[in-house]
This record gives structure tokens, C-alpha cells and sequence, in this order.
């Protein structure tokens, strides 16, 4: 992998506390294209956080930490890996109901929440809350 000298988006996002929109906006429209090549090639990247998009010198992003990520997952497919990180997971995954490249889109809607809020949709100490929380919470907006 080329160097990326920007640093990782967590760092920024928890130096800074949030993003403003127009910030938020252009790092969501450029996973959104990176996820759009995975996807064309099959492939759910599945571990979308701010630890693992990386800020070039430019500004621009580059994801990186490709272990979850599943291939040859065509269209109508479904997987049932159990994968992910926490705070990120998608309910259909939770639910061990088989998931498919839409998980990728709940991830990176919870990543635009905690760029705008600070802090992600869904977080609580006790994984087995937090999980419920995903399945059956709705997103408060502050």
C-alpha cells in the first residue's frame, strides 16, 4: 500500500469533535465511490469505521484493512459471517439473518452520524444494549 500521510479519519474526527457538513459531505461522497468500485466487483468491504479511512495529503480518502471484507458476493447472494465492528454493525448481521452488500450503506450512515454528531448513533458499554439498540432504536438526531 502507497504511504497516506494524512492520518487516519479518527484522529482528525476526535481531535476536532465533528465535521461540518460540507466536511462530512465530501469524506461520504468519496466512500460512497469507493464502496461503489467494491461493490462492482463484488466484494462487501463490511468494517467501515474512521480507524480504517485513511486522509491522503490532499485531503482525499483511501480505505485500508480490507480482513473483513467478503468476494465474490454477486447479486442475490447473501452471506452469514457474524463480522464487524460493534458500534458499526448493521441489524441484519446482529440478527444472523444473512447480509449483503447493504450493509455497507448502514455503516457508512452511521459514519456520516458520528462525523456530524461526534460521537456514533448507537453506543452503549454493554455490547448485548448496544446490540439491542441497533435492532430495535431509532436514530436520535441532535
Amino acid at each position: 500500500m502507497e504511504f497516506v500521510n494524512g492520518g487516519e479519519l479518527f484522529f482528525h474526527l476526535k481531535k476536532e469533535g465533528a465535521f461540518n457538513e460540507v466536511r462530512a459531505r465530501f469524506y461520504c461522497a468519496q466512500i460512497l465511490l469507493a464502496l461503489q468500485e467494491l461493490h462492482e466487483l463484488d466484494i462487501i468491504y463490511r468494517d467501515l469505521k474512521p480507524e480504517n479511512v485513511l486522509i491522503d495529503s490532499e485531503g482525499h480518502i483511501k480505505l485500508t484493512d480490507f480482513g473483513l471484507s467478503k468476494d465474490g458476493l454477486t447479486e442475490g447472494k447473501k452471506t452469514n459471517s457474524f463480522v464487524g465492528t460493534p458500534e458499526y454493525l448493521a441489524p441484519e448481521i446482529i440478527l444472523n439473518r444473512g447480509h449483503d452488500k447493504a450493509v455497507d450503506f448502514w455503516t457508512l450512515g452511521a459514519l456520516l452520524y458520528e462525523m456530524l454528531a461526534g460521537i456514533p448513533p448507537f453506543h452503549h458499554p454493554d455490547r448485548n444494549e448496544l446490540y439491542k439498540m441497533i435492532v430495535t432504536s431509532k436514530v436520535k438526531m441532535n
